[in-house]
């Protein structure tokens, strides 16, 4: 055989080869258009998710924080109660004339436990409020997320019609845009969002 007879390509090279040469197609413009719109789009939504993650994860850190305090405070009206439980024993076995300033000790310790008591309950309605905050904003992540799905299928479909030239995919890749744009507006409906 001489070296100047017949030389072959392995097939994916061959279709490289033409692809090169080839003109870009209508159908390729129209691709390459509908991609980039929808890499906005996506780079779009996925920025709304993780503003919106930020905000749920903000709102139950106040949670948590609160319910701390909460706690602690509970905890500072356990040691008050306790105190007040130490003075009334010190009152049964103190002599009379001690009895009536441990008897006003006491009547600190019983008013300190109210002020303490009903800060802690706030604390924790604070903390309540926050979770259900947190958890009213978390609602549409969901719909985000699967949005930002749809919309990368609808991108790796395009991308294989421009490989392949088959327009039944491109159609595919529409619908699969529209589901994403869909849920993306099902996502702005819950009001949630941050610009």
């Amino acid at each position: 055989m001489s070296q100047e007879g017949v030389h072959a390509h392995a097939p994916h090279e061959e279709m490289l080869h033409h692809a090169v040469e080839s003109k870009p197609t209508r159908l390729n413009q129209w691709v390459a258009l509908f991609t980039a719109v929808l890499a906005a789009l996506g780079a779009l939504v996925s920025y709304q998710g993780t503003v919106l993650m930020e905000e749920v994860l903000l709102a139950k850190n106040e949670a948590v924080l609160e319910k701390a305090h909460a706690t602690d405070q509970w905890n500072y009206y356990q040691a008050v109660s306790t105190k007040q439980h130490l003075m009334e024993l010190a009152r049964d076995v103190a002599p009379p004339e001690r009895r009536a300033a441990i008897d006003a000790k006491i009547a600190k310790y019983v008013a300190q436990k109210e002020q303490i008591a009903e800060k802690a309950r706030k604390l924790d309605e604070q903390s309540d409020h926050s979770n259900r905050h947190s958890a009213q904003l978390s609602r549409p992540h969901a719909a985000i997320l699967r949005s930002i799905i749809a919309l990368q299928i609808a991108i790796s479909l395009a991308s294989i019609t421009a490989l392949t030239g088959r327009r039944w995919l491109f159609g595919m890749a529409g619908i699969s845009a529209l589901i994403g744009l869909g849920l993306w507006i099902s996502a702005l409906g819950w009001g949630a969002l941050a610009p």
